[in-house]
C-alpha cells in the first residue's frame, strides 16, 4: 500500500487525521496543512467517493488551498480541511454528525470547521452542539454575517471577474460579455444572478439539467449539456463545480479569453497553469478569487469568540479587496512572464512562511 505522504498532494501536511466511528458510520479525514497564521480553517465536505484514495487526495489538496486562500485574504488563519466519506446512497445521520463533532472538539481548536459541499447550515448547527470550533452558523438579522458561506463566495467571484474583464479585456462594464457558468448551486447561481443584473450574457450548464434550464429561463441565458460547457465560445468560462477539471483535455476543449470562477483545485496539475497561460488564456487563481466564503465565517467566527456579532458590513469591505490583490497578482504574471498560478503560490508560500 502506498503511504499518502508520499503522494504529490502531501506537502508537509502538520496533521492528517482518518476518523472511524464504527457505530454511526463514520469515516472521515481531518487535515491541517499549515498553521502558520492560525488554527486551521476550512470547511468540511461530504461525498461519495468511488475510490478511498480520492478521498485522501481531496483533503490534502484542500487543505492546502485553505492555508494559500486564508493567507491571501489576510486571515489570521490556517489551513484545512476535513471530508466524510459517504455511502454511494449519500446517507447521513444525526450520529455521524455528532461522532464527527466529537473529532473536531479533540483536537482542541487546531482545527476549526465549516460547510462545504454536501453540508448544510443545519447540519453546523449539529455540529455546534459538540464543539466550539465551528463556524458557518445559522444567523437573525440582515445586518448580520454567519450562515451559508455561497453568498459570499459567489459575490467575491463577481467581483473577480469584473476586475479579470478590465484587465484582459479594457471593458469596465458586464454589459453584453459572454460568460459560461459551470455549475449553477449555491456559489455558481449566485454568480450568474449577479452577472446578470449588470447586463452579462449567459451560458449555464450543471449535472442537475433542470436545475440549469430553470435558472437560464429566469436570467435570460441559455443552459447546455453540463460536458458541453467547457467548449463554448465566450469571454469568461467559469467553473463552479469541483475541480480538477483544467487538465490536458480540458484545457484544449477551452474557448475563451478568461478563466474566473469559485471551484476549489482547479487546476489538475502544476503545469497546467502555465499551459493556459501560454494559449493567452488569463487565470484568476481560484483561492484568491473564491475568498468570499471563508472571509465570512472566519469573521463570523472570530466576532463570536470575542462575544460579538459579525457585521455584513465588514465582510463585504473585506470582499471588495480580492479584485485588488489578483490585480496585483496580475500585474506581477505581466511583468515577470510568469503564470498567474505560479505568481501567487509564491506569494502563500512567503505568507506562510514555506
Amino acid at each position: 500500500m502506498t503511504a499518502f505522504w508520499t503522494e504529490p498532494d502531501y506537502d508537509d501536511h502538520e496533521l492528517v487525521e482518518v476518523v472511524r466511528e464504527p457505530k454511526s458510520g463514520l469515516t472521515a479525514i481531518i487535515a491541517v496543512h499549515s498553521s502558520h497564521l492560525g488554527p486551521g480553517a476550512g470547511g468540511t465536505r461530504f461525498w461519495h467517493y468511488a475510490e478511498p484514495k480520492n478521498a485522501m487526495r481531496d483533503a490534502l489538496r484542500l487543505s492546502r488551498g485553505m492555508s494559500y486562500k486564508n493567507a491571501m485574504a489576510g486571515l489570521p488563519m490556517g489551513g484545512g480541511k476535513a471530508v466524510i466519506l459517504a455511502d454511494d446512497k449519500g446517507t447521513k445521520t444525526p450520529e455521524m454528525l455528532i461522532a464527527f463533532a466529537d473529532a473536531v472538539e479533540a483536537l482542541g481548536g487546531r482545527y476549526v470547521t465549516a460547510e462545504d459541499v454536501g453540508i448544510s447550515e443545519a447540519d453546523m448547527a449539529r455540529v455546534a452542539e459538540r464543539t466550539q470550533y465551528v463556524s458557518g452558523l445559522p444567523v437573525e438579522g440582515k445586518d448580520a454575517a454567519g450562515g451559508d458561506p455561497g453568498p459570499f463566495t459567489a459575490m467575491g467571484i463577481y467581483h473577480g471577474i469584473k476586475a479579470a474583464v478590465r484587465h484582459k479585456l479594457g471593458k469596465d462594464s458586464l454589459d453584453g460579455v459572454h460568460v459560461a457558468i459551470q455549475g449553477t448551486g449555491s456559489v455558481g447561481g449566485g454568480v450568474a444572478r449577479l452577472l446578470a443584473k449588470d447586463g452579462a450574457r449567459l451560458t449555464l450548464a450543471d449535472i442537475d439539467a433542470a436545475r440549469a434550464e430553470a435558472l437560464a429561463r429566469e436570467l435570460g441565458g441559455k443552459a447546455v449539456a453540463s460536458d458541453a460547457i467547457m467548449s463554448v465560445s465566450c469571454d469568461v468560462f467559469s467553473p463552479n463545480a469541483l475541480g480538477a477539471i483544467l487538465d490536458d483535455e480540458g484545457i484544449a476543449r477551452l474557448d475563451c479569453k478568461i478563466v474566473a470562477g469559485g471551484a476549489n483545485n482547479q487546476l489538475a496539475r502544476a503545469h497546467h497553469g502555465p499551459m493556459l497561460a501560454e494559449r493567452g488564456i488569463l487565470y484568476a487563481p481560484d483561492y484568491v478569487i473564491n475568498a468570499g466564503g471563508i472571509i465570512s465565517v472566519t469573521l463570523e467566527y472570530l466576532a463570536r469568540t470575542d462575544g460579538q456579532a459579525c457585521d455584513i458590513n465588514d465582510v463585504r469591505e473585506r470582499i471588495a479587496t480580492i479584485p485588488g490583490r489578483l490585480e496585483q497578482i496580475w500585474q506581477e504574471s505581466d511583468r515577470s512572464g510568469v503564470s498567474p498560478d505560479q505568481v501567487a503560490d509564491r506569494m502563500a508560500q512567503e505568507l506562510i512562511g514555506r
